[in-house]
């Protein structure tokens, strides 16, 4: 009696693809997805960082907040959707684009609510204490992203 996989392994083979056999925790694909989400997130935080320290004296905090969400959003929905989630062909592309905005308008509520509330707070925070609190607040939107990301608008590819 052949097993599963062994049934599989031969259609997998006619589409170009290689069967993998994950063990463990790693079975599990929201695992592998949240793993691979981790690195673009690191890579995204850091890049938003240093554009939100080199935009602050220019522009305000609120401002140099959402310019450095923005302009990250493009780079973070072309990672997640080709890394994380493994789509990588380019129909509803755009459409998943947009859709990312609608995610890092989220992001950009909580994380500039935060800024606002450490203003109210202190109005006289230093940008260390702003970037602290962006990069706090940026764990929570970092869980409802990837929420957004994974039931939304890459549930097609939920199981990769």
């Amino acid at each position: 009696m052949e097993t599963q996989l062994e049934q599989q392994a031969p259609a997998a083979a006619v589409r170009g693809q290689t069967a993998r056999r994950h063990r463990g925790i790693l079975r599990y694909p929201v695992v592998r997805q949240l793993i691979r989400f981790t690195g673009v997130g690191v890579v995204c935080t850091l890049t938003s960082l240093a554009l939100y320290a080199l935009s602050r004296p220019w522009l305000g905090a609120q401002p140099a907040n959402a310019a450095a969400l923005i302009l990250t959003s493009f780079m973070n929905t072309a990672l997640n959707r080709r890394l994380t989630f493994k789509i990588t062909e380019r129909r509803r592309m755009k459409r998943d684009h947009l859709n990312g905005l609608i995610v890092i308008l989220v992001a950009l509520l909580i994380t500039g609510g935060s800024l606002a509330v450490l203003h109210w707070i202190n109005p006289d925070a230093t940008v260390a204490e702003e970037l602290w609190t962006t990069t706090l607040s940026g764990f929570a939107a970092t869980a409802v992203r990837f929420t957004m990301l994974r039931h939304w608008i890459f549930r097609r590819a939920r199981h990769r």
